[in-house]
């Protein structure tokens, strides 16, 4: 039975909307813990006595810590339950948070960052299969697309917790309450929203599928009762149980290989390039590097931050957007739309900076063309937030099969995470080594390929049943 063609009276929304706002809010920590940095530089370079080496060591310690936290979660996902493993990633966020700010030392932060991209990965993955294994068809992508909104909200959360508690205190490295300097509140403060994240958990169940992969066909019956109504909830598990029966044991990693070839499925493929494109693309650079950015080609400082800010309010609108169209129009077609559009804009990004002259060090652009940049920027981000940003947690969320669902996501989720690291690290060096029209080159010239790997390697799964996904 396909839920989306179940009478829509049967739907317990009430419970739907909690189990889709707790989830997200992992999506919120995911955020919030990936822009805390921003704002305590000054204070790690004053307490540890850090140089520009020690400091981006010290900020991109998240970033490892993301790629094995997403690959441990994938995994144990599927012994120890969807919930349970959030519940300790969200664990593993207050403690990460309370350390992070008492380091007495540099190792012990970095570590505590290492740490706290652990729960990051964890939260990154497992929100969006959660929601697509406990909501209906007709609505799951556009209930797993809220991940995305709440991830650009905690960065934003994070960045105005930080100028409140800056501002008040005078400054990043001022002292603050009981004694301590405002840029260890600034992580300090993580804990409420983690503590909330936490205690949330034991109000939602756990996941249906993973249920009956455990053999508790009874506790996924009366989950699936409680959200799709008492008279198809046994039907549903029975064809849960079908989609399980044939591989007759539990899920491993080596499920990712075709038992015909021994090689890699296609459908792994497909997710692995999902998440490499989606971060090829270029966009942790205006998040990550954005005010530095807009200043190396001649904005002031106030002005960078401002077009963060626009950025930031744009990418929220944009996914609103895809919130609205990915059940209506489809995965895939937001994909391509998605690939053709940040495609010419990266290429006109590119071009405008390539008209560029070097004033001490820094790119200068004319007036004209700088606004033409700034333009093309962020009809990028729009692109970007209203197909790959969300729509790509969506797919890997429901693409995969029940029986490899969890290992599937262990893999593309570290290989989400490697390239995030990959291109966040290169980009100093490649903006200041071959410059920046090259470097945007490459991310249209990302652009550009996704659009044919999506054409070829992706198919829809809009209104489609988790239990009829093939791999």
């Amino acid at each position: 039975m396909n839920m989306a063609t179940m009478g829509e009276e049967r739907l317990n929304r009430g419970l739907i909307a909690l189990i889709v706002i707790v989830a997200t809010i992992g999506g919120f920590m995911f955020g919030y813990d990936s822009g805390v940095i921003n704002g305590t530089q000054d204070g790690l370079k004053a307490a540890f006595g850090l140089g520009e080496v020690g400091l981006g060591i010290a900020v991109a310690a998240l970033l490892p810590g993301c790629a094995v936290g997403a690959f441990m979660a994938g995994r144990l996902a599927d012994t120890m339950g969807r919930r349970n493993v959030m519940m300790l990633s969200a664990l593993v966020f207050i403690i990460s948070a309370l350390i992070a700010g008492a380091a007495p030392s540099s190792i012990v932060f970095i570590l505590s960052r290492v740490a706290a991209g652990l729960a990051v990965g964890a939260a990154s993955v497992l929100a969006p299969v959660y929601i697509s294994e406990v909501t209906p068809a007709a609505i799951r992508g556009r209930l797993a697309t809220l991940q995305q909104i709440m991830i650009i909200s905690g960065l934003t959360g994070a960045f105005l917790v930080n100028y409140w508690l800056a501002s008040t205190a005078g400054h990043s490295t001022a002292i603050f309450w009981m004694g301590y300097p405002a840029w260890r509140w600034m992580f300090w403060a993580q804990v409420i929203p983690a503590g909330i994240y936490l205690l949330t958990l034991f109000l939602i169940p756990d996941s249906p599928r993973f249920l009956v992969m455990r053999g508790k066909y009874a506790e996924a019956e009366d989950v699936l009762g409680r959200i799709l109504g008492r008279g198809v909830a046994k039907q549903k598990t029975d064809e849960i149980r079908a989609s399980l029966a044939q591989d007759q044991h539990r899920p491993r990693l080596s499920d990712l290989l075709d038992k015909n070839t021994g090689k890699v499925r296609k459908i792994v493929w497909a997710g692995i390039g999902l998440a490499v494109f989606q971060q090829f693309v270029g966009i942790n650079i205006v998040f990550y590097y954005g005010s530095v950015l807009w200043q190396s080609v001649g904005f002031s400082e106030n002005d960078s931050l401002l077009i963060n800010i626009l950025s930031g309010t744009l990418s929220i609108l944009a996914c609103i957007i895809a919130v609205f169209t990915v059940d209506k129009v489809g995965r895939k077609p937001l994909l391509l739309i998605g690939s053709a559009g940040m495609t010419v804009t990266l290429a006109v990004v590119a071009a405008m900076f390539s008209t560029g002259s070097l004033v001490n060090g820094s790119l200068q652009l004319s007036d004209s063309n700088g606004t033409i940049a700034l333009i093309a920027a962020n009809l990028y981000v729009i692109f970007f937030n209203a197909s790959w940003g969300p729509v790509m947690w969506v797919m890997l969320g429901e693409m995969f099969p029940n029986q490899i669902r969890g290992s599937g996501l262990a893999v593309s989720g570290f290989a989400q995470w490697a390239a995030n690291f990959a291109i966040s690290v290169s980009f100093p060096a490649l903006a200041s080594g071959v410059g920046l029209p090259i470097t945007y080159g490459f991310y249209a010239a990302a652009a550009f390929i996704s659009f044919f790997f999506v054409r070829s390697m992706v198919h829809e799964t809009r209104g489609r049943e988790l239990e009829d996904m093939k791999g």
